[in-house]
């Protein structure tokens, strides 16, 4: 029963849901890159 290859093994691996995680991913890093455009938008404003 050593052998890694047997699904009874893995009893307590959580579930992983990748198109979940991906989009969430995605989602995340769209937001950061907003901030920084709201910023440097901001910033390029206030200079004129």
């Amino acid at each position: 029963m050593s052998d890694p290859k047997h699904p009874e093994l893995h009893v307590y691996e959580e579930p992983r849901n990748d198109l979940m995680d991906v989009g969430m991913g995605f989602g995340v890093f769209f937001g950061i890159l907003f901030v920084i455009a709201i910023i440097a938008t901001i910033i390029e404003v206030a200079n004129k």
